[in-house]
């Protein structure tokens, strides 16, 4: 048995799978996963599409920010799914069910925690996380 093809998700994907609408994409989109849980089909998500999909949903759809989280960490855990750097992108999500600031800087926060370095910003967003060094900028 040759290895499963491999696709590079766009956020229309995820999106229409989480809202519901249109229909006829919903549809193909269920059966994209579907082949991709039958091992078919690997299914790849960037770090990028994760942050545009959160976006769209909070700003533009007005969803809640750890409903949103919620669901992509559910959607993105699916079987014949891989999420690229899938250890800071899912605690990226984690960081956005509990703290109010865009996925780029719990994606940051993440990363810096995972790879245990600090953080060069002027950005206040990063005293909300306790586990993360802030690298002195007034020296």
């Amino acid at each position: 048995m040759s290895d499963p093809a491999i696709c590079l998700l766009d956020a229309n994907i995820l999106l229409c799978l989480l809202l519901g609408e249109p229909i006829a994409q919903v549809e193909a989109a269920t059966k994209l996963f579907s082949r991709a849980d039958a091992g078919e089909v690997q299914l790849e998500i960037t770090p990028v599409i994760v942050a545009e999909v959160f976006y769209t949903l909070v700003s533009f759809y007005k969803k809640e920010r750890a409903s949103v989280a919620d669901m992509l960490f559910h959607l993105l855990q699916q079987r014949g799914v891989r999420v690229r750097e899938s250890a800071q992108v899912f605690a990226a999500l984690e960081r956005l069910e509990t703290t109010n600031v865009s996925f780029a800087d719990a994606y940051l926060a993440a990363c810096a925690a995972y790879d245990k370095v600090s953080i060069a910003s002027f950005d206040r967003d990063f005293k909300k996380f306790k586990d993360i060094r802030r690298y002195d900028l007034s020296s």
